[in-house]
C-alpha cells in the first residue's frame, strides 16, 4: 500500500509556502503557487494534488485564466476545496485581474471597436450573466478609468443612464464606451441594445460627453452598434 505523503512531510524546498519563502514567489510553478495559497489539501489528497485538481478544472475554460470564470459551486465540487478556499482562490484571481487592469490602461490608446473589444473579450466572454462597463476616455482616446455599470441576469441587464454619466463627469471624461456581453455568445445587438444605445448617445450629447460606441462581447467575437449604424 502506498502511504500518502502529505505537505509537510516533504523536504523543505518542496514544500511551496517554505519554498516561497526561502527563494521568493517568482521560483514557484502554477502549481506550486496554487498549493502554497490552499496551504492544506484533504484527506488522501496534499495541497499539490489539491493544486492539480484545480488545474485540471480550469484547462476546461482556457487554462489557468479560466480560475477567473469558475464559480464557488464548480470550486467545491473538487476534492479538498470548501467554501472558503474557494472564495480565497476567486478573491486571489479577482485581485491579479484588477491589479493587470490598472497597469496596462494608463497610456493606452482605444482607437477603434476593436481596441475596446480587446480590451475586454477575455474579462467577459464567458460570463453567465451580462456585465456593462463603461470606459472612460480623454480628449485622445486614452484610458481614464472604467466601471462596472451593471450586473444582470442571463439575458438582461439594467442600464441607468444616470449613474453612467455621473460617473463618467465625476471622472472628467470627454468620451465613453459601453461595453457589455451576451451569455449565449452571440453579440448580436438586442432591440433593448440598440434602444438604450439611442438613448444614451443622447443624453451624452446634452452633456457634453460623446458615446463613442457600444460594443456587445461574444465567445471570442464583438459586435460594434457605431461601426453597424
Amino acid at each position: 500500500m502506498i502511504k500518502h505523503v502529505t505537505t509537510k512531510e516533504l523536504p523543505a524546498d518542496q514544500r511551496p509556502y517554505d519554498k516561497c519563502i526561502l527563494y521568493g514567489p517568482e521560483t514557484l510553478t502554477g502549481r506550486e503557487l496554487l498549493a502554497a495559497i490552499l496551504q492544506t489539501g484533504s484527506a488522501g489528497l496534499n495541497s499539490l494534488e489539491t493544486a492539480d485538481l484545480i488545474l485540471q478544472a480550469c484547462e476546461k475554460k482556457g487554462g489557468l485564466c479560466g480560475l477567473y470564470r469558475m464559480t464557488i459551486r464548480e470550486l467545491t465540487q473538487l476534492p479538498g476545496i470548501g467554501e472558503k478556499k474557494a472564495a480565497r482562490l476567486l478573491c486571489i484571481g479577482e485581485l491579479s485581474r484588477r491589479m493587470a487592469a490598472s497597469q496596462a490602461p494608463k497610456t493606452r490608446k482605444f482607437l477603434s471597436p476593436a481596441d475596446i473589444a480587446d480590451f475586454y473579450m477575455e474579462r467577459l466572454r464567458q460570463q453567465d450573466k451580462e456585465c456593462v462597463w463603461c470606459l472612460m476616455l480623454d480628449t485622445k482616446n486614452g484610458f481614464i478609468g472604467e466601471r462596472m455599470i451593471s450586473m444582470g441576469t442571463v439575458n438582461a441587464s439594467l442600464l441607468s443612464p444616470r449613474e453612467i454619466f455621473h460617473t463618467a463627469l465625476a471622472q472628467g471624461a470627454v468620451s465613453i464606451a459601453l461595453v457589455h456581453n451576451h451569455p449565449s455568445g452571440d453579440p448580436t445587438p438586442s432591440r433593448e441594445d440598440l434602444s438604450i444605445t439611442k438613448k444614451i448617445r443622447e443624453a451624452g450629447e446634452l452633456l457634453g460627453i460623446t458615446l463613442l460606441d457600444h460594443i456587445v462581447i461574444g465567445d471570442g467575437c464583438y459586435y460594434s452598434i457605431e461601426e453597424r449604424a
